[in-house]
């Protein structure tokens, strides 16, 4: 399990450094910062592609080896980024580490659950863990180390730390046989399943609100006080870990997991949007964090009690929406940017988390 959470600790941390380095990777490019946003959009356009099909063409593959794989792609990707001469060449990389971080997330947690059987809950809280310390070090520590030594130098260093988690998956991680049946019947068969499609529908909508405004919350900070943003985004990240924790704790009521953290980041936005000073800004990051890192593992659980029997197709189809809505999210929201400025993209943020959250509210529950 500290294999795979290393795994997918380095590629959230990696689709999601451009949110740390914005200012300087799109001055050194020559794109406007909503231009830049598109970084983390290219990465979760790979990943809409990817998610739902990597099962269907890899049905029967070891799934260690695949994961092994993903990570070494990932490790390229990041490469690619870190010596990108212009913006295309950046977005080139950006589309591989997509196929990474959607073929991880849609094998991880099945594969974790084979290998520590009876305890889905502990493995969903122990991966999204990893999201958090992606949160709470790789996103503040890569804005810090881009401003002091530039955002290359963050990119190189995420390729050498990223081959050195695939390495680990491999030495520790034991062998995991594809699920029985896996493929494209399974997938089909899930596609049937109403009610898992409606709280697939909620959830993009719910990350689509999320990142409207993520790709920008280093602005959102700025436009208060500058020099507090490496603490702001950590803070943020232990916000985050606190959500990862009490979803998990809330396995058993995963219709209250599912909608209050959407309900809680879109009330953060809503906050944001308005605030004028620190004592404003402070809580409302850190509730954003809060919620929204509720949401992975609370829905991670959510559609494999909805969809028990095809657990790597409700998985693939969760990553999917997910990848969809940051693409959408990432495009929407550098469109209001450039356009309207940043109390908008906030705004329209906040109500898609709030409109989500009423949609899970509305699903009926079952225990995990």
């Amino acid at each position: 399990m500290l294999a795979l959470t290393a795994g997918i600790t380095m590629l959230v941390s990696s689709e999601f450094l451009p949110a740390g380095v914005l200012p300087g990777l799109a001055a050194d490019l020559g794109v406007t910062e909503g231009t830049a946003g598109l970084a983390v959009a290219a990465t979760a356009v790979a990943g809409f592609l990817t998610a739902p099909t990597i099962a269907v063409v890899l049905p029967r593959a070891d799934r260690r080896t695949v994961l092994v794989a993903l990570l070494v792609i990932g490790a390229v990707a990041n490469l690619i980024v870190a010596v990108a001469p212009a913006f295309a060449v950046l977005l080139v990389g950006r589309l591989l580490l997509g196929v990474a971080v959607a073929g991880y997330w849609a094998f991880a947690f099945a594969a974790g659950i084979r290998a520590v059987p009876g305890r889905a809950a502990t493995v969903s809280t122990t991966l999204a863990l990893g999201v958090s310390i992606a949160t709470i070090a790789g996103v503040p520590l890569g804005s810090l180390l881009g401003d002091l030594f530039g955002w290359r130098l963050v990119f190189g260093v995420a390729a050498a730390l990223t081959a050195a988690s695939a390495a680990a998956v491999w030495f520790a991680m034991p062998s995991v046989p594809a699920q029985p049946g896996a493929g494209l019947t399974m997938l089909r068969q899930a596609l049937t399943n109403r009610r898992l499609l409606l709280g697939i529908a909620s959830l993009l909508v719910v990350v689509l609100g999320n990142f409207a405004a993520y790709p920008f919350i280093r602005l959102a900070i700025e436009r208060v006080d500058a020099s507090v943003v490496p603490l702001l985004l950590l803070l943020w990240g232990v916000g985050g870990l606190a959500g990862n924790l009490v979803a998990g704790s809330l396995s058993r009521r995963l219709r209250l997991a599912t909608t209050l953290g959407p309900a809680l980041f879109g009330l953060a936005l809503a906050t944001l949007a308005g605030a004028g000073s620190l004592w404003v800004v402070v809580p409302a990051v850190i509730l954003w964090g809060f919620g929204m890192n509720m949401v992975p593992v609370a829905t991670q659980l959510w559609v494999t009690t909805a969809e028990p029997r095809r657990t790597e197709s409700a998985l693939a189809l969760q990553v999917t929406a997910f990848q969809a809505a940051i693409t959408l999210g990432a495009v929407l929201g550098g469109r209001l940017l450039d356009g309207a400025g940043l109390t908008p993209v906030l705004l329209t943020g906040a109500v898609l988390a709030i409109v989500g959250a009423a949609g899970f509210a509305c699903l009926r529950g079952r225990p995990a």
